[in-house]
């Protein structure tokens, strides 16, 4: 969860979102030192109780509040519910690799906990784990895409490689939002920066561990997205993870080398090549294409 896009999307529905709290520059620094004074599982609950306050005393969530807050929620239980099940199953990870998706797992019930206490009523149906299907079969209804992804350490992590780059490529598409608004990139960047790291600590576990095609750059990638990645670990369904999003000027491929009308390439010769020009930014996913992605593995 992108906290400080979240947290400017809400801004962009609800103007008066800082009115509600005690204080607009009294909050940010409240959240700018939480993740120095607060352990990382305590910082949802911490972040919980603020939105409580502002809200839960009023008349409720504003509708398109609430929106942007069930679709962060629903990208939370998918994650949530993927580790969760992967823990429980005979999936032969090294004790290593079983630590450090437990610590994720437990990141994204966290997020899903702080999200449901701020939306209150206004929350989606909990989704349990039988709203999702990892196989991609929907429930049985087709043949499945990936049948062992709980067996299989490198088809496990190579999905969640796919679900940890869409969610930092969906939560970038509202960057435009945040940019006017220097207080919230100030004082989130810290706590956003710790759920950046999601997607590189699985990169770097894949790099590491069981890799379909040694040494080739899709098998073992780097810890950050670089050009865009033949479509990444598994192109024929995930592909558009990497790909770009419509429209095409707004959310281009990861393999995007033209910032903000600069050709990098022509700009530095000899210095930029494709590979680090695209390296260098990380690209938005527009919320249809998330949420096309996403519906893959819901039954």
């Amino acid at each position: 969860m992108n906290l400080f896009n979240l947290l400017s999307d809400i801004e962009a529905v609800d103007p008066e979102v800082y009115a509600r709290f005690d204080g607009r520059r009294r909050v940010f620094q409240h959240l700018g030192t939480v993740g120095r004074r607060l352990t990382a599982a305590a910082v949802p609950g911490a972040l919980s109780a603020l939105f409580s306050r502002a809200y839960g005393q009023g008349t409720g969530l504003p509708a398109d509040v609430a929106n942007v807050l069930n679709l962060a929620l629903q990208l939370e239980y998918l994650e949530y519910s993927f580790y969760s099940l992967a823990l429980s199953s005979p999936l032969p990870l090294t004790a290593e690799d079983r630590a450090a998706v437990t610590l994720l797992r437990n990141d994204e019930n966290n997020h899903v906990q702080t999200l449901r206490t701020v939306l209150g009523t206004a929350a989606i149906a909990p989704l349990p784990f039988s709203a999702f299907d990892f196989t991609g079969s929907k429930g049985g209804r087709q043949a499945p895409a990936f049948p062992t992804v709980f067996s299989n350490p490198y088809l496990f992590l190579s999905l969640a490689q796919c679900f940890e780059d869409l969610g930092v490529r969906a939560y970038k598409g509202a960057l435009p939002t945040l940019f006017v608004n220097k207080l919230v990139t100030e004082a989130a960047l810290s706590i956003h920066s710790v759920e950046a790291r999601h997607a590189s600590h699985v990169r770097t576990m894949r790099r590491g561990g069981a890799q379909s095609l040694p040494g080739s750059p899709v098998s073992a990638p780097k810890s950050w997205i670089t050009g865009s990645e033949t479509g990444g670990p598994l192109p024929n369904l995930l592909g558009n993870v990497y790909f770009s999003g419509t429209p095409t000027n707004l959310y281009p491929s990861e393999d995007n080398t033209v910032q903000s009308g600069i050709n990098l390439l022509s700009a530095f010769p000899g210095v930029a090549t494709a590979a680090l020009a695209s390296e260098a930014f990380d690209e938005p996913l527009d919320a249809v294409s998330v949420s096309l992605l996403m519906g893959y593995f819901r039954v």
